[in-house]
């Protein structure tokens, strides 16, 4: 088992792979489930943008998307156990029977929620795969850890209206966050990001709060996926030891728990 710098398992194969069937073959045996876990939570930010800002087709920003997850869930009201099902192995065997399934699927369901997807990822075969399914809108391919946007990928950006994540802050930093922020030209984005607590969320909270946001922790955890094996279990239970989290009775039992991070403008 070969784990990264943060102590989990690498999983960097299953985000490059041409079609998502890798992903949900790896992950099903792992119980990922957090994309299913956040749904309502989005849709009820959703919802509340909505009401507030008077707007019915939000754009969402959905920064590592891979292959249009949380799109496929949120625009399609699909489920995860459809997707695993979907995609396991016994319906087309190459990318192009695939593709034209999901795309019969993407055009034939009407769609559940008006909502315009963006998908942010440093992958360009999960992007290609979701945006031609039809499940992203659109698609940004940059490293906004390292690099400031270009024009074109900045133009991409600008005039998003929420910014959700399941899973990457932690990879990605507020340095990715406030570039996002400062393409849309003075306008600030909700946010919404299930953060695995083995990270932690302090310096998002700082750099958001310069911008003008003020963020808070919804109450509770919600599973993201089992450990793949003891030695993750223990470099991860390691790291939180080091920062003082407490792993008693969540990942010490046996899962990795995310938290909700909400953040909205202050003067909303």
């Amino acid at each position: 088992m070969r784990l990264d710098a943060t102590g989990k398992v690498s999983l960097d194969h299953i985000y490059t792979a041409p079609d998502p069937r890798t992903y949900f073959q790896e992950l099903r045996p792992l119980g990922y489930c957090v994309p299913q876990l956040a749904k309502p939570y989005f849709e009820k930010l959703v919802k509340e943008y909505r009401e507030t800002e008077g707007i019915a087709a939000p754009r969402v920003l959905d920064i590592g998307c891979s292959y249009g997850i949380n799109a496929a869930l949120l625009k399609y009201d699909l489920t995860m156990d459809e997707l695993y099902a979907r995609y396991d192995g016994t319906g087309p065997t190459t990318r192009a029977g695939l593709l034209a399934r999901d795309q019969d699927l993407s055009r034939s369901r009407s769609p559940a929620n008006g909502l315009r997807f963006t998908g942010l990822d440093a992958s360009t075969g999960a992007l290609a795969y979701a945006r031609e399914a039809g499940f992203l809108d659109d698609t940004v391919h940059a490293d906004l850890e390292t690099y400031d946007p270009t024009p074109q990928q900045r133009a991409r950006l600008a005039g998003t209206d929420l910014v959700i994540s399941t899973g990457c802050i932690g990879y990605v930093t507020e340095r990715t966050l406030v570039r996002v922020v400062r393409a849309q030209d003075g306008r600030l984005p909700w946010m919404a990001h299930f953060v695995l607590r083995m990270f932690p969320f302090d310096p998002v909270e700082r750099a958001l709060a310069g911008l003008g946001y003020r963020t808070i922790t919804v109450d509770g955890v919600f599973r993201q996926r089992r450990f793949a094996g003891p030695q993750e279990q223990r470099r991860v239970l390691d790291g939180m030891a080091a920062a003082e989290v407490d792993a008693r009775g969540l990942e010490e039992d046996g899962w990795l728990y995310a938290q909700l991070h909400l953040s909205t403008p202050r003067n909303r």
